[in-house]
Protein backbone atom coordinates (compact mmCIF):
# COMPACT_ATOMS: atom_id res chain seq x y z
CA UNK A 1 0.00 0.00 0.00
CA UNK A 2 3.04 2.42 0.68
CA UNK A 3 4.11 2.12 -2.95
CA UNK A 4 0.71 2.86 -4.31
CA UNK A 5 0.44 5.60 -1.68
CA UNK A 6 3.64 7.05 -3.21
CA UNK A 7 2.96 6.97 -6.56
CA UNK A 8 -0.60 8.94 -6.41
CA UNK A 9 1.35 11.33 -4.92
CA UNK A 10 3.88 11.17 -7.52
CA UNK A 11 1.19 11.51 -10.34
CA UNK A 12 -0.49 14.28 -8.34
CA UNK A 13 3.01 16.16 -8.21
CA UNK A 14 3.64 16.01 -12.24
CA UNK A 15 -0.24 16.97 -12.25
CA UNK A 16 0.58 20.22 -10.31
CA UNK A 17 3.31 20.95 -12.37
CA UNK A 18 1.15 22.16 -15.03
CA UNK A 19 -1.83 23.42 -12.91
CA UNK A 20 -0.62 27.06 -13.59
CA UNK A 21 2.18 28.26 -15.72
CA UNK A 22 4.99 31.00 -15.59
CA UNK A 23 5.37 33.41 -18.50
CA UNK A 24 7.20 31.78 -21.42
CA UNK A 25 10.63 33.98 -21.10
CA UNK A 26 10.96 33.15 -17.36
CA UNK A 27 11.03 29.71 -18.25
CA UNK A 28 12.69 29.73 -21.20
CA UNK A 29 15.53 31.41 -18.74
CA UNK A 30 15.68 28.77 -16.22
CA UNK A 31 15.30 25.97 -18.60
CA UNK A 32 18.52 27.36 -20.76
CA UNK A 33 20.10 27.31 -17.09
CA UNK A 34 19.20 23.84 -16.39
CA UNK A 35 20.48 22.53 -19.60
CA UNK A 36 23.64 24.14 -19.02
CA UNK A 37 24.26 22.72 -14.89
CA UNK A 38 22.88 19.20 -16.64
CA UNK A 39 24.50 19.30 -19.96
CA UNK A 40 27.76 20.77 -19.95
CA UNK A 41 28.44 20.23 -15.83
CA UNK A 42 28.20 16.38 -16.90
CA UNK A 43 30.35 16.17 -19.88
CA UNK A 44 33.52 15.19 -18.08
CA UNK A 45 32.45 12.05 -15.98
CA UNK A 46 30.32 11.05 -19.25
CA UNK A 47 33.69 11.20 -21.32
CA UNK A 48 35.69 9.00 -18.91
CA UNK A 49 33.13 6.36 -18.42
CA UNK A 50 32.05 5.96 -21.94
CA UNK A 51 35.81 5.60 -22.99
CA UNK A 52 36.76 3.13 -20.59
CA UNK A 53 33.71 0.93 -21.01
CA UNK A 54 34.36 0.63 -24.84
CA UNK A 55 37.58 -0.47 -23.86
CA UNK A 56 36.58 -2.81 -21.35
CA UNK A 57 33.77 -4.10 -23.80
CA UNK A 58 36.30 -4.60 -26.19
CA UNK A 59 38.87 -6.69 -24.11
CA UNK A 60 36.07 -9.05 -22.88
CA UNK A 61 33.94 -9.63 -25.90
CA UNK A 62 37.87 -9.86 -27.35
CA UNK A 63 38.72 -12.72 -24.85
CA UNK A 64 35.67 -14.96 -25.20
CA UNK A 65 35.92 -14.69 -29.06
CA UNK A 66 38.72 -15.49 -29.48
CA UNK A 67 38.55 -18.34 -32.06
CA UNK A 68 39.76 -19.63 -35.75
CA UNK A 69 36.22 -19.59 -36.53
CA UNK A 70 34.81 -16.31 -35.52
CA UNK A 71 36.05 -13.33 -38.12
CA UNK A 72 38.21 -10.57 -35.80
CA UNK A 73 35.45 -7.87 -37.19
CA UNK A 74 32.87 -9.51 -35.48
CA UNK A 75 34.40 -8.10 -32.28
CA UNK A 76 33.33 -4.51 -33.64
CA UNK A 77 29.94 -5.50 -34.57
CA UNK A 78 28.66 -6.73 -31.06
CA UNK A 79 30.87 -3.82 -29.34
CA UNK A 80 28.90 -1.96 -31.40
CA UNK A 81 25.72 -3.26 -30.29
CA UNK A 82 26.65 -3.86 -27.01
CA UNK A 83 27.09 0.12 -26.11
CA UNK A 84 24.29 1.40 -28.43
CA UNK A 85 21.73 -0.70 -27.45
CA UNK A 86 22.47 -0.76 -23.33
CA UNK A 87 25.74 0.26 -22.25
CA UNK A 88 25.74 3.47 -23.16
CA UNK A 89 21.84 4.93 -22.53
CA UNK A 90 21.82 2.57 -19.37
CA UNK A 91 25.31 3.26 -17.60
CA UNK A 92 25.03 6.92 -18.48
CA UNK A 93 21.88 7.49 -17.68
CA UNK A 94 22.55 5.37 -14.17
CA UNK A 95 25.56 7.61 -13.38
CA UNK A 96 23.77 10.50 -13.82
CA UNK A 97 20.76 9.34 -11.58
CA UNK A 98 24.17 9.90 -9.17
CA UNK A 99 25.37 13.23 -10.53
CA UNK A 100 22.01 15.23 -11.33
CA UNK A 101 19.47 13.24 -9.36
CA UNK A 102 21.04 14.00 -6.57
CA UNK A 103 21.87 17.50 -7.36
CA UNK A 104 18.41 18.69 -8.24
CA UNK A 105 17.12 16.59 -4.62
CA UNK A 106 19.47 18.23 -2.48
CA UNK A 107 18.83 21.80 -4.31
CA UNK A 108 14.95 22.00 -3.99
CA UNK A 109 15.14 20.14 -0.61
CA UNK A 110 17.20 22.97 0.44
CA UNK A 111 14.95 25.41 -0.78
CA UNK A 112 11.73 23.50 1.16
CA UNK A 113 13.70 23.43 4.34
CA UNK A 114 14.71 27.16 4.30
CA UNK A 115 11.13 28.45 3.36
CA UNK A 116 11.82 29.46 0.07
CA UNK A 117 9.50 27.50 -1.68
CA UNK A 118 7.07 29.45 0.98
CA UNK A 119 7.85 32.18 -0.02
CA UNK A 120 7.49 31.26 -3.59
CA UNK A 121 3.95 29.79 -3.26
CA UNK A 122 2.92 33.06 -0.75
CA UNK A 123 3.60 35.38 -3.89
CA UNK A 124 1.60 33.69 -6.07
CA UNK A 125 4.00 31.52 -7.81
CA UNK A 126 3.32 28.09 -8.86
CA UNK A 127 6.24 26.58 -6.63
CA UNK A 128 6.72 23.35 -8.60
CA UNK A 129 6.30 24.43 -12.56
CA UNK A 130 8.73 27.21 -11.46
CA UNK A 131 11.11 25.07 -9.72
CA UNK A 132 11.23 21.46 -11.68
CA UNK A 133 9.43 21.81 -15.01
CA UNK A 134 12.37 23.66 -16.51
CA UNK A 135 15.01 20.59 -14.76
CA UNK A 136 12.14 18.20 -16.80
CA UNK A 137 12.16 19.72 -19.66
CA UNK A 138 16.49 20.55 -19.94
CA UNK A 139 16.91 17.09 -19.15
CA UNK A 140 14.88 15.77 -21.64
CA UNK A 141 17.13 17.41 -24.21
CA UNK A 142 20.44 17.03 -22.96
CA UNK A 143 20.72 13.86 -21.75
CA UNK A 144 19.65 12.21 -25.31
CA UNK A 145 22.45 14.37 -26.57
CA UNK A 146 25.09 13.37 -23.64
CA UNK A 147 24.06 9.51 -24.41
CA UNK A 148 24.99 10.36 -28.20
CA UNK A 149 27.87 11.28 -27.15
CA UNK A 150 28.80 8.71 -24.45
CA UNK A 151 27.59 6.12 -27.80
CA UNK A 152 30.58 8.02 -30.13
CA UNK A 153 33.48 7.76 -27.01
CA UNK A 154 32.45 4.01 -26.27
CA UNK A 155 33.19 2.89 -29.97
CA UNK A 156 36.29 5.40 -30.12
CA UNK A 157 37.56 3.86 -26.85
CA UNK A 158 36.99 0.44 -28.19
CA UNK A 159 38.82 1.08 -31.50
CA UNK A 160 42.05 2.33 -29.17
CA UNK A 161 41.56 -0.34 -26.93
CA UNK A 162 41.29 -3.18 -29.71
CA UNK A 163 44.31 -1.88 -31.42
CA UNK A 164 46.59 -1.02 -28.33
CA UNK A 165 46.05 -4.71 -27.01
CA UNK A 166 46.28 -6.37 -30.62
CA UNK A 167 42.91 -8.07 -30.06
CA UNK A 168 41.74 -6.06 -33.03
CA UNK A 169 43.37 -3.71 -35.77
CA UNK A 170 41.62 -0.36 -36.31
CA UNK A 171 40.50 -1.49 -39.97
CA UNK A 172 39.11 -4.54 -38.04
CA UNK A 173 37.10 -2.86 -35.86
CA UNK A 174 35.78 0.23 -38.35
CA UNK A 175 34.80 -2.79 -40.48
CA UNK A 176 32.90 -4.53 -37.76
CA UNK A 177 31.03 -1.16 -36.86
CA UNK A 178 29.75 -0.66 -40.65
CA UNK A 179 28.75 -4.45 -41.07
CA UNK A 180 24.59 -5.17 -40.95
CA UNK A 181 24.22 -1.59 -39.19
CA UNK A 182 20.48 -1.46 -38.20
CA UNK A 183 19.39 2.46 -37.66
CA UNK A 184 16.45 1.44 -35.08
CA UNK A 185 19.49 0.85 -32.85
CA UNK A 186 19.73 4.48 -32.29
CA UNK A 187 16.27 5.09 -32.94
CA UNK A 188 15.90 2.48 -29.96
CA UNK A 189 18.51 3.96 -27.42
CA UNK A 190 17.08 7.70 -27.73
CA UNK A 191 13.48 6.27 -26.64
CA UNK A 192 15.85 4.28 -23.59
CA UNK A 193 17.57 7.87 -22.82
CA UNK A 194 14.44 10.24 -23.09
CA UNK A 195 12.64 7.83 -20.78
CA UNK A 196 15.58 7.60 -18.03
CA UNK A 197 16.09 11.77 -18.33
CA UNK A 198 12.42 12.03 -17.46
CA UNK A 199 12.75 9.46 -14.50
CA UNK A 200 15.66 11.52 -13.37
CA UNK A 201 14.86 14.89 -13.07
CA UNK A 202 11.03 13.76 -12.05
CA UNK A 203 11.81 11.51 -9.57
CA UNK A 204 14.97 13.67 -8.04
CA UNK A 205 12.75 16.66 -8.24
CA UNK A 206 9.59 15.20 -6.33
CA UNK A 207 11.46 13.69 -3.25
CA UNK A 208 13.33 17.15 -3.08
CA UNK A 209 9.73 18.97 -3.36
CA UNK A 210 8.64 16.73 -0.48
CA UNK A 211 11.36 17.42 2.15
CA UNK A 212 10.48 18.23 5.66
CA UNK A 213 13.12 18.66 8.47
CA UNK A 214 16.70 19.95 8.18
CA UNK A 215 19.66 19.08 6.91
CA UNK A 216 19.39 15.64 7.74
CA UNK A 217 16.35 14.98 5.88
CA UNK A 218 17.87 16.75 2.73
CA UNK A 219 20.54 14.04 2.81
CA UNK A 220 17.99 11.37 2.88
CA UNK A 221 15.97 12.84 0.31
CA UNK A 222 19.16 13.18 -2.09
CA UNK A 223 19.82 9.26 -1.10
CA UNK A 224 15.70 8.49 -1.67
CA UNK A 225 15.94 10.30 -5.35
CA UNK A 226 18.97 8.33 -6.41
CA UNK A 227 17.99 4.65 -5.23
CA UNK A 228 14.34 5.01 -6.91
CA UNK A 229 15.58 7.07 -10.15
CA UNK A 230 18.18 3.79 -10.39
CA UNK A 231 15.32 1.56 -9.59
CA UNK A 232 13.57 3.25 -12.32
CA UNK A 233 15.78 2.90 -14.91
CA UNK A 234 16.54 -0.64 -14.34
CA UNK A 235 12.60 -1.22 -14.57
CA UNK A 236 11.90 1.04 -18.01
CA UNK A 237 15.11 -1.08 -18.95
CA UNK A 238 13.27 -4.38 -19.11
CA UNK A 239 9.75 -2.78 -20.23
CA UNK A 240 11.42 -1.16 -23.11
CA UNK A 241 13.63 -3.87 -24.64
CA UNK A 242 10.68 -6.33 -23.71
CA UNK A 243 8.27 -3.71 -26.07
CA UNK A 244 10.90 -3.39 -28.60
CA UNK A 245 13.42 -5.41 -29.10
CA UNK A 246 10.83 -8.79 -28.67
CA UNK A 247 10.46 -10.66 -32.10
Amino acid sequence: MKFFEELGHYVLFLIRLFSKTERFNVFWRQTLHEMNSIGVGSLGIVSLISIFTGAVSTIQIGYQLVSGLVPDYIIGRIVRDSNILEFSPTITCLVLAGKVGSSIASEIGTMKVTEQVDALEIMGVNSANYLVLPKIVAGVFTIPLLVTYAMTLSLIGGAISGAMSGIISLDYFVKGMRADFIPFSVFFSMIKSVTYAFIITSVSSYHGYKTEGGALEVGQSSTKAVVYSCMGIILFDYIISQMFLQR
